[in-house]
């Protein structure tokens, strides 16, 4: 892998740093003997800035090391973790910024406790290698931590959609169906819209599309999708073009991940989509004559869905993005689970979890998921009548957490194969907001977050043992009776 040139900064700047630590130097003294001023050496120790041979030829003879060691980039073993991270460009493709972080600032916090933090570092990396932590799984987590950051609303898009209905005067109270939109792509941005090539190759015929780059855009689109699913791909072209988002994917589902930009401009380019497919202000108004019902009824939803032509997880997505930021409801988790009937298997596929870390989440691996949540039990009705639901079926449950106070209104939506379910804290603000919630004819279940850790022993739909819940208890049991062993010997 080639490192980048900030990269190559970065490390020669740490070894400057490292060295004039090492010898007890202070820059005023690295200065006088080098020449170099103050404020360039500490740029050259942020990484900020590389001097020329000369000077680096200067800092060498200060230091007593070869020309050669201080340019190459190697650093020595307490570091080896931290020249691991800046080889494998990873710290370049994540959005410090976004967080209020400099790379260089990070850099110098690990290197003023080397040994400890590179330890720590080390360690991170076993564990992203055991847990199978690939480079893709970690831009995707912190995509997760950004939205997050934001209650997953982004007032600037929520304006960029705006702008769109502005410039090509279109009306926020009409529906864009994919015709629409499939014109503007065309008309606008100079779309050719192909619907025999991508089927023809058997490797591709999973893709909903492909898009082929240039000054006259290809995009290569699956003709078996429906009208919902095109408008999706057409607003988030749509959100590309319109948005100058240039470092992007080529196809609709990830195939291969370059860099966090990649994964941050997808996000902003299918939330754009959400934003003109359904409008903030209508949805807002949609929103709160839901949530003043004082019966729950999945008929007002299915009519919304068909209001905004919307596909379910765009609509279940634009919930998460209303609901903290106009309704306050910000305590709020959202998960896409899929279901293999041939494994008797679910698989959490997408999670977003605002303000705290709910459950089930992405950490279980291959743990079995409570199979009393209705993010599951959902799925295994659709089955029993077939798949054969032509609209997408709701329903609600109250899941209480064994052994816990938290409680969860969950909404899940399901079609064919997956389901998505918003879980809302029951929390006072909720019960103020959300007039149905305490509907008598909402199912309570008592739920936890997976088998393996569930005391309900007698629970009719464990898909395993507690093993390790009893692996917990029995460590409890031997500390405990160590504890009473060494109060025991001290007392004699």
């Amino acid at each position: 892998m080639n490192i980048r040139e900030e990269n190559i900064r970065l490390i020669f700047g740490l070894k400057v740093r490292q060295l004039r630590q090492e010898k007890k130097m202070s820059l005023s003294s690295v200065s006088k003997q080098s020449g170099i001023s103050v404020s360039y050496l500490n740029e050259i120790e942020k990484g900020k800035k590389r001097p020329k041979a000369e000077k680096i030829m200067a800092l060498a003879q200060v230091f007593g090391v070869s020309y050669d060691w201080l340019v190459s980039l190697k650093l020595n073993k307490k570091l080896a973790p931290i020249s691991e991270l800046l080889h494998s460009n990873i710290l370049n493709d994540l959005p410090f910024e976004v967080f209020g972080i400099e790379v260089g600032d990070l850099l110098e916090l690990l290197s003023n406790a080397p040994t400890k933090l590179s330890a720590f570092i080390s360690t991170l990396i076993e564990i992203n290698r055991n847990y199978d932590m690939t480079v893709e799984r970690f831009y995707f987590s912190v995509l997760r931590s950004y939205q997050e950051m934001h209650d997953n609303y982004f007032p600037e898009i929520e304006q960029k959609a705006k702008e769109f209905f502005q410039k090509f005067d279109l009306k926020e109270d009409k529906l864009l169906d994919d015709k629409i939109l499939q014109d503007l792509l065309t008309q606008e941005f100079n779309y050719q819209i192909n619907e025999e090539e991508l089927v023809q190759d058997e490797s591709l015929s999973s893709l909903r599309s492909v898009l082929l780059p240039g000054s006259s855009p290809t995009l290569l689109l699956n003709p078996e999708l429906n009208s919902r699913q095109r408008a999706f791909i057409f607003g988030k072209e749509l959100g590309f073009q319109f948005m100058k988002l240039k470092n992007r994917p080529f196809t609709s589902s990830w195939v291969a991940v370059d860099s966090f930009d990649q994964v941050l401009n997808n996000f902003k380019a299918s939330y754009f989509a959400s934003a003109i497919l359904i409008p903030q202000d209508s949805f807002i108004n949609d929103l709160k004559h839901f949530f003043e019902k004082e019966h729950f009824s999945e008929k007002p939803l299915v009519e919304m869905m068909q209001k905004y032509s919307a596909t379910p997880e765009t609509f279940m997505h634009r919930i998460t993005h209303i609901s903290p930021q106009y309704f306050g409801l910000n305590e709020l988790f959202f998960l896409r689970f899929n279901y293999q009937p041939e494994e008797e298997s679910f698989h959490l596929t997408k999670e977003i979890h605002l303000s705290g870390l709910h459950n089930p989440h992405g950490t279980a691996l291959n743990e079995h998921y409570c199979r009393r949540w209705v993010s599951l039990t959902i799925l295994e009705e659709l089955e029993q009548e077939g798949w054969n639901a032509q609209q997408p079926i709701f329903r609600l449950q109250k899941s209480k957490y064994i052994d816990s106070e938290n409680e969860y209104l969950v909404l899940a939506l399901a079609q064919k194969r997956n389901s998505l379910s918003i879980g809302f804290m029951l929390n006072n603000n909720f019960k103020k907001k959300v007039k149905f919630w305490n509907d008598p004819a909402i199912k309570t279940r008592e739920v936890n977050e997976t088998c393996e850790r569930c005391p309900a022993i007698s629970c009719k739909e464990r898909a395993a043992k507690p093993f390790i819940l009893e692996r917990q208890k029995n460590n409890t049991k031997i500390k405990e009776a160590v504890d009473r062993l060494i109060s025991q010997n001290s007392v004699s």
